[in-house]
Parts: structure tokens; C-alpha cells; sequence
């Protein structure tokens, strides 16, 4: 990269000259800088440094990642879903967060807190339906397909919720759901980004 910085545009030629090493040699290292962003790289004219740093680098391609590329598939319950299927539920799937819809709308999330605290109240939760311990529409944070994960994940921090319903808006008022985006979803992606860097 310093070599670059001070003779840039630059052949990969000539860096592998002033190297003393074979072109093919530095090939694997310049497709490494160019692919991180350190370099860019033009046909017929050279390397040549980009000036970026790592934490623009790293704030740029986390503004990349779309939630449409990592949402997972939801887990819904309907507003009668009795708490207790909806406890259920939750142990079955291994989620923090219950969609609840009707029709595909999302109608409300019910959250591990929100169950326990019915559970806990001393009524019979066989009978006592979700809709009654859930947040409601429009109280609830969503994001979109076209939302990026820092988004997602600023949305998840700013409203200390584990998870967040991925809704598609329809021509009338009703958000369906399309999947869901949880503090896991965010943790993968930060793993695949440094394994790619480490590359």
C-alpha cells in the first residue's frame, strides 16, 4: 500500500518490480486491498490508493447489507393463540419474539417479557389469548426489505427489542409479514464480515 500511496497509478508490473517479485506472486495481496477497499484498481492505467479508512470501510459495507438479504422466516401465532401455546411456541421455535397476525397482517409482537408477565398474574393462561399481552400496531418497530442491517440493528438498540417483524407495506394500511430480523440475524452478518477480512 505504500508503494502505491507514493507512486500510484501504479502497474501491478511495477509493484511487483519494485518488490522484486513475479507478477503472479502479488496477485493473490493487490485482489485482497482492491476487494477490502484499500485499492482501486483501473484497466490499462494502474492501482491506486482510495484513501479510505478501515472504519469508513467497514461503515460502508455495513450500510450495504440489505435486511432482505438476511431476514429469516417468521414465527407467527394468531391474536387467539392462547398464552400458553404461544409459551409453547416460542420454547419450540427458540425465539424471543412472537409475530402475531391476522391474515398475514401484523397485527402486534409478543415478546418472552410480555408472556411471562401473564403467566405470572395467576390467571389461566390456556385461556387467556395473546392479543391481550401483545404490543400493538402501530406501537411496534419494523423494518423493510429494502432497510439496511445497521438500521435494523440501530432500531433494535434505540428500542431495546431483541427482534424486529420485516413487513412489506400493501395498497391499504396493513403491513404483511415477510420475515424477521433478530440480534442473532446482526451477529451472523458481523461474523461473515470478518471471516471475508480475513480472508
Amino acid at each position: 500500500m505504500d508503494i502505491v500511496k507514493r507512486h500510484g497509478p501504479i502497474t501491478g508490473e511495477q509493484i511487483a518490480e519494485i518488490l522484486h517479485l513475479t507478477r503472479a506472486t502479488l496477485r493473490p495481496d493487490l485482489s485482497i486491498l482492491t476487494m477490502a477497499g484499500y485499492l482501486e484498481a483501473r484497466p490499462r492505467v494502474g492501482y491506486f490508493y482510495s484513501g479510505k479508512k478501515n472504519a469508513d470501510l467497514f461503515g460502508e459495507t455495513l450500510r450495504k447489507l440489505r435486511v432482505k438479504d438476511y431476514k429469516s422466516v417468521p414465527v407467527v401465532v394468531t391474536e387467539k393463540t392462547s398464552v400458553y401455546d404461544a409459551v409453547v411456541t416460542l420454547f419450540m421455535e427458540d425465539v424471543g419474539t412472537l409475530m402475531v397476525v391476522r391474515d398475514q397482517q401484523l397485527q402486534g409482537v409478543v415478546s418472552r417479557k410480555d408472556l411471562l408477565k401473564v403467566a405470572i398474574g395467576g390467571g389461566d393462561i390456556r385461556q387467556i389469548p395473546v392479543n391481550l399481552a401483545m404490543t400493538r400496531v402501530p406501537h411496534v418497530i419494523t423494518v423493510d426489505l429494502e432497510d439496511s442491517l445497521y438500521e435494523a440493528a440501530l432500531r433494535m438498540v434505540q428500542h431495546e427489542v431483541d427482534s424486529l417483524p420485516v413487513v412489506r407495506q400493501n395498497a391499504g394500511d396493513g403491513l404483511q409479514v415477510v420475515g424477521r430480523v433478530s440480534k442473532t440475524t446482526i451477529t451472523k452478518a458481523f461474523v461473515e464480515l470478518g471471516q471475508y477480512r480475513e480472508v
